[in-house]
């Protein structure tokens, strides 16, 4: 608590033994800060007064002061929770509350040694794999254009954005010796990609790259033969999150495709994608309700193939004809 009093040096200088006004404490939980104000308050002679006064009634002298000026205010306490509150009329945005990510059961092995094994998938739209008769579509066609209807030509698989694998994993159920799988999300590869090859007991011919599909292609164009060409590569990337122009040209120029190579492209309406890729041409190009699926491969695969679906044209004329008779 703090006192002034005008002209308080003068009163006492007047009266050379001054009543006892303060020599009762006042009971107050806050200290009493006294003070003492003169017109003449820069003389040293009233200083010293004023001390001595002081002195006499008990009080130390350094519990006051001579100028208002000199009292310091409070700072302004703050309130707990906000350190820096927004100012007024300013939009706080929500806090975002992360969900926990699950997973589920919903896909399955179409075809080999695994068939109608069980795969685990997250929940929600983080990931969102080929659906199953794509995939089923996709592995029909490479089988055809590879010469052998039953099963798949086998050789070595590049999975680029694996996201569950579901793609990598047919592959060697239907008869790929090794399989390399591209997904640069740690919770993905930890909570579902791993577990689903470990539970079909594909994971000793498989290699995991948890990394960006296009620093790994990078990687392989500066340090060609590091990872060697692989037979076939998917590619099934988020529609919203590439450039399938560019993709493709670094796809056409990398070292990870062979002249044998076959390039499964899973891309969405309103994408243009070239009859080539590099020296590999379009053997096929499918659409499923908003999905289309572009195959490219070696010349010599796109002759196999029309000479495929010219004799099963033949056979099922001539089913017909038998028939009809």
């Amino acid at each position: 608590m703090a006192v002034s009093i005008s002209s308080f040096t003068s009163i006492f200088l007047s009266n050379p033994h001054p009543l006892p006004l303060l020599s009762v404490t006042p009971k107050c939980q806050y200290p009493l800060r006294l003070v003492l104000c003169s017109s003449a308050g820069k003389d040293g002679v009233l200083r010293d007064r004023r001390k001595q006064i002081l002195e006499e009634y008990g009080l130390n002298p350094s519990d006051y002061v001579s100028d208002p000026s000199e009292i310091t205010p409070k700072a302004p306490r703050r309130k707990k929770g906000r350190e820096n509150p927004p100012p007024k009329g300013a939009r706080v945005a929500p806090e975002e509350h992360k969900i926990p990510r699950t997973t589920h059961k919903l896909l399955q092995v179409l075809g080999g040694k695994a068939r109608r094994r069980k795969l685990l998938s997250p929940k929600g739209m983080d990931v969102r794999p080929m659906m199953e008769v794509v995939r089923g579509a996709a592995f029909d066609i490479l089988q055809v254009a590879g010469g052998c209807p039953a099963s798949l030509r086998p050789g070595r698989w590049l999975d680029l954005y694996s996201g569950t694998g579901s793609v990598g994993i047919e592959a060697i159920s239907r008869g790929c010796s090794e399989v390399h799988f591209i997904e640069m999300d740690p919770w993905v590869v930890s909570e579902v990609l791993r577990p689903n090859l470990e539970c079909t007991g594909f994971l000793d011919v498989s290699v995991i790259h948890t990394i960006r599909v296009e620093n790994f292609l990078g990687q392989a164009e500066q340090f060609p033969g590091k990872f060697g060409t692989f037979d076939y590569i998917s590619v099934t990337p988020p529609y919203t999150e590439v450039n399938y122009s560019v993709l493709m040209d670094q796809l056409s120029r990398s070292p990870l495709v062979g002249k044998d190579t076959f390039i499964l492209v899973e891309y969405p309406l309103r994408t243009v994608m070239l009859e080539s890729c590099g020296s590999l041409v379009k053997v096929s190009d499918r659409r499923f309700g908003r999905t289309h699926l572009a195959i490219y491969g070696p010349p010599w695969s796109q002759k196999k193939r029309k000479s495929e679906e010219l004799y099963i044209s033949s056979l099922e004329s001539q089913l017909q004809a038998s028939s009809l008779g």
